[in-house]
């Protein structure tokens, strides 16, 4: 079935940056076969009015924990070590089938509400099936990957021995790597240094170069704390180590790198490797503030995610774009990441980390039709936008403004409404869930 968006305001993201005033945008299947920047006629069986509204591509988050959704509000006031150690690991470990696939779709279920199309999602050690089954069947796009941890001095329980880590995770990549017609990608995912013998994270990375498309994703150097353990154990900082043992490419995702020294910024340069930026959990659990003006500078691509809902409280695209740009101020002036760069991190950006820059990330002929429909027309949008979009989608819009979500040219979210899901329900799941968790623990 074929698709007509006419008469909309269209935010590209293209190479040229344009934006049509009213334009109209003709899909046919997954894909935009046509956009008219202004008036003319096609034909489709069907055409949704979009004027007043402001189309822009789908968000790409590329570091989300959905096996955390459950937790929201349980491990606040934290800093990284503890809060693993205290609260996350202990209840990753208590986690069954059935609250690990309720704690997918809760999250999924946010993510369309604020616009977002794509995630890269790192999951827990055990279950990862159920984190695949809730994407697969909502529609979401996805890199998925079980977490790898051989090594957990923080909460022994939740750890696997070197062999079986690498053989469920072989597994999983070749059952579910471009599955659900492709909208499921695979990314082997050791947790982080701490948590994984340097046999782990070699082979690990060895599985994801023998296979297309596979990515490399980790968190690397959030913590101040955590990097002192990685120099203590590995004598070295953490992004030098990663590099040390040969893991960094373009293919590879480093989650936060709040605290890099300059021997590591031009390791992030001449690797190619790409940054996560999760601004709202850096600020949460008082990791810092990554630098990524620098990092832009340089030639670094920076993409954003929000993490998870234990160090972050909300999956909102919005607010990690708002505060990708605040944090930046102070140290950088006010004229540093202006909102139209933030929006690209939040679209080409996410879309070069995963290395589907030519399938997703803007709106253009050929492309994946994973589309968003805005109503900033309220009382806390600005009032004139003609040369000011950016700045309204970034600085004042939230999930408030999303009127629809399509994702491979099917609405999962349609004029505020949830299409498939009884939300209503999935709360009283996801409390049920969450309590017999908490008497596992």
């Amino acid at each position: 079935m074929s698709v007509l968006i006419r008469d909309g305001i269209i935010v590209t993201v293209n190479a040229r940056g344009d934006i049509y005033s009213c334009g109209s945008i003709l899909i046919d299947g997954d894909r935009i076969t046509s956009i008219l920047p202004e008036g003319g006629t096609l034909e489709a069986s069907d055409v949704i009015d979009a004027r007043g509204y402001v189309i822009i591509p789908g968000f790409i988050q590329t570091h989300v924990h959905l096996c955390q959704t459950l937790f929201r509000g349980l491990a606040d006031d934290l800093q990284l070590l503890d809060w693993l150690q205290k609260k996350i690991f202990p209840m990753e470990a208590a986690h069954d089938e059935q609250s690990m696939y309720v704690s997918t779709k809760s999250g999924i279920v946010e993510l369309f509400r604020s616009g977002t199309t794509t995630i890269l999602d790192m999951g827990s050690v055990y279950h990862e099936e159920e984190v695949i089954r809730a994407i697969g069947e909502m529609g979401l796009r996805a890199f998925v990957g079980k977490a790898m941890m051989d090594v957990n001095e923080l909460f022994p329980k939740l750890r696997e021995s070197t062999s079986e880590s690498l053989r469920s995770s072989r597994d999983l990549a070749e059952r579910y790597h471009n599955s659900y017609g492709g909208r499921i990608k695979y990314a082997v995912a050791p947790r982080f240094v701490l948590s994984c013998s340097d046999t782990l994270l070699r082979e690990a990375h060895d599985m994801m170069t023998n296979v297309p498309g596979m990515l490399f994703h980790t968190h690397a150097s959030e913590n101040k704390n955590e990097i002192q353990a990685v120099y203590q154990r590995c004598n070295m900082a953490n992004i030098e180590f990663l590099h040390h043992l040969g893991l960094l490419s373009e293919r590879s995702c480093l989650a936060h790198c709040v605290h890099p020294n300059e021997t590591e910024i031009g390791i992030l340069q001449s690797t190619k490797t790409n940054v996560s930026h999760c601004p709202s959990s850096n600020l949460k659990l008082g990791s810092g503030i990554a630098p990524i003006p620098t990092y832009l500078t340089r030639g670094i691509n920076v993409s954003l995610g929000a993490d998870g809902t234990p160090c972050n409280n909300s999956l909102n695209m919005f607010q990690e774009m708002r505060f990708a740009s605040l944090v930046q101020k102070p140290a950088y002036g006010p004229t540093s990441m202006p909102a139209n760069i933030v929006f690209e991190m939040a679209t080409r950006g996410g879309a070069k980390t995963l290395g589907l820059e030519h399938e997703i990330g803007s709106i253009e002929v050929g492309k994946k039709a994973d589309l968003v429909l805005l109503d900033l027309h309220r009382i806390w949008n600005p009032l004139i936008q003609d040369d000011h979009l950016y700045s309204a989608i970034v600085y004042s819009a939230g999930p408030e403004n999303v009127d629809s979500v399509m994702i491979d040219g099917r609405w999962v979210y349609r004029k505020t409404e949830l299409l498939g899901t009884d939300e209503h329900s999935l709360v009283d799941a996801a409390a049920k869930e969450l309590k017999n968790l908490l008497n596992r623990l």
